[in-house]
């Protein structure tokens, strides 16, 4: 049997588990619901029951680790997860020894939107590229750093909260205790409240915003006055985030994808704009659509098994 691991994308509601050979070939995939009502022991035991079950297909052999994506900072050392509003079951718990016990096998923890992207470093559109940043769009607003191929994390695991980012100084206030955060101008939510605030719908979906989008009406007009905004508070983090780390590409995925043609111009603009580094070197400085869609999450994950075991650069 070729080597393989299992990568674990653990949400709110949902979990996936797929095994992955080292080439990067999906060789099997599990999907399921995670049960938080019965309890931290039902959840525990669904997680257990997914890889065990990928493990006797594939081999035990063979597998060279386990990694789960799970919402939250990840406290590395400890193998905690803190500040998960997802997963409050898993608050504070020994998730990965947890899971390392019941399973005889090495175990990984990592934040989902680390590892996604991770999965875009390693199989999708930053495949090659060893320094990227990724932005999820989504209900909120996440993302991850890739330093020389690794994970960036900082220093208790809080590096890539990108969607905490000021981008409008004075902005709509934010539950984290700031105003102007990207979160709150350009997340899935965010467009929500602004097509209520500009009577389109009291609860309007961003898809619904994105098809309003289309029409030659008062409706489009103002739903693609939306989406301006959503994409010059995009440009205005790519920005800062291209004039901090200066690295090769800047992915964004998730949800608000489909919006691309309504919010990607005047992202594009902005962001030029107001960096200089991007200005200087726009041939070398890319800013695109990642690839892997849903499944970089479990990519990401099956890859750190053999990430952590790599050195990393000095």
């Amino acid at each position: 049997m070729p080597e393989y691991s299992i990568g674990m994308d653990l949400g709110g509601t949902n979990l996936r588990a797929a095994a992955i050979a080292r080439d990067g070939t999906l060789l099997d995939k599990i999907a399921g619901a995670t049960n938080f009502a019965e309890g931290r022991e039902a959840v525990l035991s669904d997680i257990v029951s997914a890889i065990s079950q990928l493990r006797d297909r594939h081999g035990a052999a063979s597998l060279a680790g386990i990694g789960v994506g799970i919402p939250g900072f990840i406290r590395m050392k400890e193998g905690i997860v803190s500040g998960s509003n997802n997963l409050p079951y898993l608050e504070n718990v020994p998730v990965r020894d947890e899971i390392s016990r019941r399973l005889g096998a090495l175990v990984i923890l990592e934040n989902d939107a680390n590892a996604a992207a991770l999965g875009e470093h390693w199989m999708g559109a930053g495949r090659g590229v060893g320094d990227l940043v990724l932005l999820t769009l989504g209900t909120g607003i996440g993302g991850g750093i890739i330093s020389g191929g690794h994970v960036l994390r900082g220093t208790v695991g809080m590096a890539g909260e990108f969607g905490h980012m000021t981008v409008i100084p004075n902005g709509n206030p934010c539950g984290c205790g700031n105003q102007g955060c990207l979160e709150k101008h350009a997340s899935a939510t965010a467009v929500t409240a602004m097509a209520r605030l500009m009577q389109l719908g009291e609860e309007l979906s961003a898809a619904q915003v994105y098809e309003l989008a289309g029409r030659d009406d008062l409706s489009g007009e103002k739903a693609r006055t939306i989406w301006r905004v959503v994409g010059e508070a995009l440009g205005a983090a790519l920005a800062s985030l291209i004039n901090a780390f200066n690295f090769p590409l800047y992915l964004l995925s998730g949800g608000m994808l489909p919006a691309w043609k309504y919010f990607a111009p005047h992202m594009l603009r902005t962001a030029r704009e107001r960096s200089f580094t991007l200005r200087a070197t726009p041939n070398e400085t890319r800013i695109e659509q990642a690839t892997l869609g849903s499944q970089a999450g479990l990519f990401g994950a099956a890859y750190l098994p053999w990430l952590e075991s790599a050195p990393r650069p000095v």
